[in-house]
């Protein structure tokens, strides 16, 4: 990230220094700073934190969201797939849970309110179809990742042939 780790002047904990870059004016260092993932997440855990908890010990803003979320992309990056999996298992799990009540509000509404009872159906087929891909990610994710060529031949102009079997054959 690309911000002050300077306290801010202002007592809100919501408050964040971005600083610019050499030859950047005002409007370019904003929107650089928007378009920055780590920054934009921040945000939105920022808010999704308040929202749903209130204050926090501390009171973590955007600034220390964003740190932990740019923490977490190195360490993927880098090749620690840990947290990938943690995302991925919950997410299976929520969407698991949704479908389940989903589908018990559907039949609780099968015989006097259909409409209803198709709405919850295809929300709750929704979230399973979810939760099987977030399983599939997970899968995937943790499967080896081998691919064997048997022969490769580059002809001229760049093409080339990738096949089990390879036959050359003279020119004219």
């Amino acid at each position: 990230m690309t911000k002050s780790t300077k306290a801010s002047p202002r007592s809100d904990s919501k408050a964040t220094k971005i600083l610019a870059k050499k030859g950047e004016d005002e409007a370019a260092t904003m929107a650089r700073a928007m378009v920055e993932p780590y920054f934009r997440h921040g945000i939105i855990a920022s808010d999704l934190a308040k929202k749903s908890l209130g204050d926090l010990p501390g009171e973590p803003g955007i600034e220390s969201f964003g740190r932990v979320i740019e923490a977490r992309a190195k360490q993927a990056m880098d090749g620690d797939l840990t947290f990938a999996s943690e995302v991925l298992t919950a997410q299976a799990l929520s969407l698991d849970a949704m479908m389940t009540e989903l589908m018990r509000r559907s039949i609780m509404n099968f015989g006097e309110y259909p409409l209803a009872a198709e709405r919850y159906a295809r929300l709750a087929f929704k979230a399973q179809s979810n939760s099987r891909a977030a399983l599939e990610a997970l899968a995937k994710l943790h499967q080896p990742r081998e691919q064997t060529v048997r022969h490769v031949h580059v002809n001229e102009g760049g093409q080339a042939v990738v096949a089990e079997n390879f036959h050359a054959h003279a020119r004219a």
